[in-house]
C-alpha cells in the first residue's frame, strides 16, 4: 500500500506547537533515537529555525504527514530533521519538502545547503542525490547512539 501513489489533499504551513503530537508519532515511527517534544519546542522557537509541515485532509480534519526542519545561518541552509509519516512515504512528500527548504533559503540569500545523515541511510542518500546533494566529507562516529559515521552532503541552492 505504502508503494502506491495516493490522492489526497495537501497543504504545507508552518509547523506550530498543536502539531507536536502528530509530529512526536512520525518521529517515533521514523528513528531509532527519536527527538523529544522539548527538543522540537525549542526549534519553534528558535529564531533561525524553519519549522515546517505537510498536512493532510482526512475524514474532515487535517493531520500531519511530513515535516523538515532546517536552520538558515548566514548564507547557508543546514537541514536538521525530515520525516515522513509511514503512510505517506513514497508519495514525494520528503522530496517536495527538500524543494520548499531550497526555496526558501534562494529567497533569504543562501547560496548552499547543507545536511548530515547516517552513512547506512541508503534511502535518504538517494533522495538527498536526486535534490543536488554530494558527499563532501564525514564525520566520524558523529551519531551517539550507534557511534555510526555521518555523511556531510552539500548543494548548491539553485536560484
Amino acid at each position: 500500500m505504502a508503494d502506491q501513489k495516493k490522492s489526497f489533499a495537501v497543504s504545507i504551513d508552518l509547523m506550530n506547537e498543536a502539531d507536536l503530537p502528530d509530529i512526536l508519532a512520525i518521529e517515533k515511527e521514523s528513528f531509532a533515537t527519536p527527538w523529544t517534544k522539548g527538543m522540537f519546542k525549542r526549534e519553534l522557537e528558535c529564531e533561525h529555525s524553519w519549522c515546517i509541515c505537510v498536512r493532510v485532509s482526512l475524514e474532515n480534519r487535517s493531520v500531519v504527514a511530513a515535516y523538515i526542519i532546517f536552520w538558515l545561518v548566514a548564507d547557508e541552509a543546514h537541514l536538521h530533521n525530515l520525516a515522513v509519516g509511514k503512510d505517506y512515504r513514497r508519495q514525494g512528500l520528503a522530496f517536495h519538502l527538500m524543494n520548499v527548504m531550497q526555496e526558501i533559503a534562494g529567497k533569504n540569500e543562501a547560496v548552499a545547503q547543507t545536511l548530515e545523515v547516517r552513512e547506512s541511510n541508503a534511502e535518504a542518500i538517494k533522495l538527498y542525490q536526486k535534490c543536488g546533494f554530494v558527499v563532501k566529507g564525514v564525520r566520524r562516529h558523529y551519531y551517539t547512539d550507534t557511534k555510526e559515521d555521518a555523511l556531510i552532503m552539500w548543494a548548491d541552492v539553485k536560484t
